[in-house]
């Protein structure tokens, strides 16, 4: 049997679905629960939710917007994943500031996914840790 990548858009519909799903887990608990450290050094969920926009952002819809934007195979910057979570403070954050946020962010990224054209799909970037990185290498990895 061989798979087949997802088209953009089964994956702008996953995307969305998952955003419908994050708001059905988050909203379902309490604040002390959301704002819970499970461990020295390990994320709260509101923390979580702060690495899911900044990902979006940062990673797969930011980096997709570079790609398509440029020529060639432009540079895609990484992050510090924890050094951002300790600045964007979320934990303190109200969680619906945080979830309307990300919202934002999500439903430009259905919209952005569910417009890209076959042809997008090889275009690629080059990724400082991982090397190459097309458009569809970025949808495979986001859903």
């Amino acid at each position: 049997m061989t798979a087949e990548p997802l088209k953009p858009p089964a994956v702008a519909a996953l995307l969305q679905s998952a955003a419908a799903t994050i708001h059905a887990e988050l909203s379902a608990l309490a604040g002390s629960v959301l704002a819970f450290h499970p461990g020295e050094g390990e994320w709260c969920a509101k923390e979580v939710l702060g690495h899911l926009i900044e990902c979006e952002q940062r990673g797969f819809s930011g980096r997709i917007q570079i790609i398509l934007k440029s020529e060639g195979s432009p540079p895609l910057e990484g992050w510090d994943q924890d050094a951002v979570a300790r600045a964007r403070k979320d934990c303190e954050r109200d969680w619906a500031s945080l979830y309307h946020e990300f919202l934002q962010l999500r439903s430009a990224s259905v919209t952005q996914v569910a417009g890209l054209l076959p042809a997008d799909l090889a275009r690629a970037g080059q990724h400082p840790k991982v090397g190459l990185l097309t458009v569809a290498d970025l949808l495979h990895e986001w859903v």
